[in-house]
């Protein structure tokens, strides 16, 4: 499993730019690619040069950046694409055609056989004119595509010595992890290419998906912040970035990790879309905890009910208790923020006034916080 030697392909300036609120400036996709180096990502996929010009223009400007990752653009397989890449300057050119029936049908038009004549065609001229840039050629829809005719082509792509790896895409979000994990490592197996995976998340597989190709043994990894793109997007560097975590936080310890939440707030923003409140890490209530039970157990041992620590992200953890499932553990915490000492019995009347009072509406902290000064106060008279 080379979940210790992953590189993730951020594509939120190309895939992301396919989501339907997003149309970002060149300062914008400058800042966004600047986080995302300062992040760590390994890779930015931008959109491909012949999509405007001023999509080409915008590749130019990442390049110009002198960023520590390497800038790869997306192509369709056409020679034309590939120059036009090529003059850009960029690291990486992708290099992507459908395989499946339909796409066969209503894209492109072409036979099997024609696509590994046609990938020779476009890779070997790619490869003549730019011996170094990084190359990957991947098949589109991927798992609706017959298995015979992925290994045909992929096997006659990786004999022609030309691409450094394979690319696996579930362009339809329809995989299933076992699905995946078969895909690549028959591919790693066949091939000893490095194997990358792109995965949409149409039925919300994509982050399991992502970590079936790890297991399968694929290198790399599509995502965007905040998971955007076509229809429901693809894997999300934070979801990402959070299973990797729990597995093993030595696996993400490479990344910047307290950048996350300001590479999702600033993707949010300008595409003018709102942090799910479920999100992973950046989300409202990813660390809130409530009931008493929980906030009990929390201020005791925060691992007992978190698997992430905030802290690594530069975010804190909030024991919520101003509501009836509230417990005396989570106002004698609170209590001690303030620097009041209140006896036990004290502390759990004031609980259960919160309880009675919470029964009608939840309280504000502030209402809290004047019956605990309210109740010290009074210890102090008496």
């Amino acid at each position: 499993m080379p979940f210790d030697r992953y590189h993730i392909i951020e594509s939120t300036l190309r895939e992301g730019e396919q989501f339907s609120t997003a149309t970002f400036t060149t300062a914008q996709k400058l800042e966004i690619a600047g986080l995302l180096d300062d992040f760590g990502v390994e890779m930015i996929e931008m959109t491909s040069p012949c999509a405007s010009p001023q999509s080409e223009a915008d590749i130019r400007a990442v390049m110009a950046a002198g960023l520590n990752a390497r800038i790869l653009t997306h192509i369709r397989c056409h020679k034309d694409d590939a120059l036009r890449a090529l003059d850009t300057g960029v690291h990486g050119v992708d290099i992507v055609i459908g395989t499946s029936p339909l796409l066969m049908q209503h894209s492109h038009g072409k036979s099997i056989n024609q696509i590994v004549d046609l990938a020779a065609d476009v890779l070997t001229f790619v490869r003549a004119q730019a011996p170094d840039i990084i190359l990957r050629f991947s098949t589109e829809d991927t798992f609706r595509s017959r298995e015979s005719d992925l290994l045909r082509v992929y096997l006659a792509v990786a004999e022609m010595g030309l691409v450094d790896r394979l690319g696996v895409a579930d362009t339809v979000g329809i995989a299933l992890p076992q699905q995946v994990y078969s895909m690549v490592q028959q591919l790693v197996r066949l091939t000893g290419l490095d194997v990358e995976f792109h995965g949409h998340n149409d039925s919300g597989c994509a982050i399991a998906n992502a970590c079936a190709a790890l297991e399968g043994g694929a290198t790399h990894i599509d995502t965007t912040v905040l998971g955007i793109g076509e229809r429901n997007g693809i894997t999300p560097l934070g979801g990402l970035i959070a299973r990797l975590y729990t597995l093993n936080r030595a696996y993400v310890t490479k990344y910047n990790l307290p950048l996350l939440p300001q590479i999702d707030w600033l993707v949010a923003d300008i595409c003018a879309i709102s942090i799910p409140f479920n999100n992973y890490i950046t989300g409202t209530s990813a660390f809130i905890h409530k009931a008493g039970i929980h906030a009990k157990a929390v201020l005791a041992d925060p691992s007992t009910y978190e698997i992430i620590q905030p802290g690594d992200f530069g975010l804190v953890r909030e024991v919520a208790i101003g509501h009836r499932l509230t417990g005396w553990n989570g106002i004698r915490e609170r209590a001690l923020a303030l620097g009041l000492n209140l006896d036990e019995s004290t502390l759990k009347a004031i609980t259960q006034d919160v309880k009675r009072q919470a029964d009608v509406r939840p309280l504000a902290l502030d209402e809290i916080d004047h019956l605990l000064r309210t109740a010290a106060a009074a210890a102090v008279i008496g």
